[in-house]
């Protein structure tokens, strides 16, 4: 089962989608929280593998939660879920380490696919939302040079990640073990300077590596 774990400060969403997940057979809930500012005992105390997270929340907003989260447990899986539609948000989530980006009034079914597909390494986003990314990096943008050294594998799998495929899709594809996959993109990490997936495309679509 999949452990999932809800930062929400909206008591009504808050309390359906609590509801929802404590009585799917398809998820572990470890709970329901309005504010993230312990986030980090939480996770201590039972890791999720996947967390829904909202941006706007008392005492610590879901952006600054969100990196705290990935410098610490860098394999949870992190879902924006949220009202804001705005860029700016958009990109502060991905490069903060954010896997999914999710608008509130997506229909619950929705939520649940995406619960999946990011825990099997996607990256789920509200079409809108993918809409924006696209008109983003639509724009001309000056090629830049770069000195990252990724190998034409590493290339191979960065355009992988590019295109949303998980890590299973990637194994499959390029005839080579899940292990393999990892250490692949972990180089990738480490070449390109980022922290996660999001970080990565985002990184490969701007200076144009792919």
């Amino acid at each position: 089962m999949i452990k999932v774990a809800l930062y929400e400060d909206n008591l009504t969403l808050r309390t359906s989608l609590a509801h929802l997940l404590q009585n799917s057979e398809e998820f572990e809930f470890l709970g329901a929280y309005e504010s993230p500012i312990e986030i980090l005992q939480h996770c201590k105390n039972a890791l999720p593998d996947v967390i829904l997270m909202d941006v706007d929340m008392p005492q610590m907003n879901g952006i600054e939660a969100t990196k705290l989260v990935k410098e610490q447990y860098e394999n949870v899986n992190i879902l924006i879920l949220t009202v804001f539609e705005d860029r700016d948000k958009l990109f502060s989530a991905l490069q903060a380490g954010a896997s999914g980006y999710l608008l509130k009034k997506s229909k619950i079914i929705e939520i649940i696919e995406a619960i999946h597909e990011i825990y099997n390494g996607g990256s789920p986003m509200t079409p809108a939302i993918a809409r924006k990314v696209l008109e983003f990096f639509a724009q001309p943008k000056v090629v830049k040079n770069t000195e990252n050294n990724l190998s034409d594998r590493e290339l191979d799998i960065l355009k992988c990640l590019v295109d949303g495929d998980s890590y299973k899709m990637i194994a499959s594809n390029c005839y080579i073990s899940m292990g393999t996959v990892r250490s692949h993109i972990n180089n990738i990490y480490k070449k390109l300077h980022v922290n996660s997936k999001s970080e990565a495309v985002v990184k490969a679509l701007m200076d144009k590596l792919i």
